[in-house]
């Protein structure tokens, strides 16, 4: 017999592709296929996966050759190019072949022609904390309470307390308060359309744990939609190689083998919002250089314009530190060598310093990062948060960090929490159930 399909669309975005590819593994580990669809300009740029069992697709995009579309270039393909493909992709399939269609809600256009058009069960996916996700869904509570107006302009500057059993984020930090008025008046418009599309999907789930919150948030259920935290999803241990945009420079790795441990400062702000201006990005440089500690920092070449001179040279010539375009994270983070991780606070990179123990210095720029740093510093407080790139606050925080031993047996506490009795794996499991009785 046929093995029942499952169809995954994810935003065409490194941090959302490597949660929906780990989730697809999942899905094929419970005796699923899975078909993963992508942009062709994505599809077209990937190194191949490991992983035999995915199926990847390109979808028309409408996107120029050796292109680095924007936000905006990415939705306006989504919405007015890609559906009519996304479309003729699934009447090659019988209904009863795909039994199940998962569509990152970034990329809500894709529920409209599976759900709409073609019927087929469609669950969302969230690939960031259960927190973040609540706090989009509550941009009606905000509308109505006028916490916000209705191009998404706070009313007011302060702290707010989106959910009751939630910690407060800043009005400034809300998720779509990214460059210019008008780009923030798009990016809203953005969440209202994928809030309108998500609310009747049956399920949302959710890349995180259970527990995540002090009080031990539980999955929820309102208006028959589920949402579950499934996480943290993990890619199956026989798995060695996720799949990347760019090409990892793995000679960072040797090097770290002649570092001692707990030493080196892990430097990555992860690969979609250029991390900084370039004055910030020079005290950063510097801040490192002064420190004395042996690091590695990923930075794109199309981002080293605001570099010191020879500052390149320099560290590379005393070998105190590496600069690379794109290296292997996991591989780093579990090495014995890293003692802190300087990080945007991107949800990928948070769960995985979580499950490798690594202690979190915090630069949050945009999005959900706010969220997952309030978490970071003050509810786990497995981390601290910089104000600032200057080189005494880079120098202080991380002297502080390595020093903070009692940060080290809360990291295994959480860790053993996380990892442990896995109950997101308990409820995925439970929604696969789900899944084969209504296809049975």
């Amino acid at each position: 017999m046929k093995k029942p399909i499952v169809i995954l669309i994810p935003y065409p975005a490194q941090g959302h592709v490597t949660p929906m590819q780990n989730l697809a593994s999942t899905f094929v580990s419970q005796g699923f296929e899975a078909v993963i669809v992508l942009p062709q300009y994505v599809h077209k740029k990937i190194i191949d996966s490991d992983d035999e069992n995915i199926k990847w697709v390109g979808l028309v995009d409408g996107m120029e050759e050796d292109t680095t579309p924007d936000f905006f270039a990415i939705e306006s393909a989504m919405e007015n190019i890609m559906p009519k493909h996304l479309e003729e992709f699934l009447q090659k399939y019988e209904r009863i072949e795909v039994c199940l269609v998962v569509v990152d809600l970034l990329a809500s256009w894709a529920i409209q022609v599976t759900a709409g058009m073609f019927g087929i069960p469609t669950a969302g996916f969230w690939p960031a904390m259960l927190s973040s996700y609540l706090l989009i869904a509550s941009i009606p509570h905000m509308l109505q309470t006028r916490l916000i107006s209705d191009t998404g302009v706070p009313q007011h500057e302060g702290k707010i307390n989106f959910v009751p059993e939630l910690p407060v984020v800043s009005t400034n930090d809300l998720p779509w308060l990214i460059g210019t008025i008008g780009a923030r008046k798009e990016r809203f418009k953005f969440w209202m359309r994928t809030l309108e599309r998500s609310i009747k999907l049956k399920w949302i789930l959710v890349n995180s744990f259970p527990n995540e919150t002090k009080v031990g948030l539980q999955p929820s259920s309102s208006n028959s939609q589920h949402v579950l935290p499934i996480g943290p999803i993990c890619r199956p241990h026989e798995l060695t190689k996720t799949l990347s945009f760019w090409k990892e420079d793995l000679s960072c790795l040797k090097w770290l083998t002649n570092q001692k441990a707990n030493s080196v400062v892990y430097v990555s702000f992860g690969s979609w919002v250029n991390p900084m201006g370039e004055s910030k990005l020079k005290n950063l440089a510097l801040a490192l250089e002064a420190s004395k500690r042996p690091f590695i920092w990923v930075l794109r070449s199309t981002w080293r314009e605001g570099l010191p001179n020879g500052f390149l040279e320099r560290v590379l010539k005393q070998g105190i530190g590496m600069v690379v375009s794109w290296a292997p994270q996991t591989k780093i983070l579990q090495h014995n060598s890293v003692g802190c991780f300087i990080t945007h606070c991107g949800w990928n990179s948070t769960l995985e310093a979580l499950e490798f123990q690594k202690k979190l210095l915090c630069y949050p720029m945009a999005g959900d990062q706010f969220v997952n740093c309030v978490y970071i510093v003050e509810i786990w407080k497995v981390g601290l948060r910089l104000n600032g790139l200057s080189q005494n606050d880079v120098e202080e925080g991380i002297a502080m960090l390595m020093e903070d031993n009692e940060m080290d047996t809360r990291l295994i506490t959480l860790y053993q929490r996380i990892m442990g009795i896995n109950n997101g794996a308990l409820l995925f499991k439970s929604f696969v159930e789900q899944l084969k009785k209504l296809n049975s």
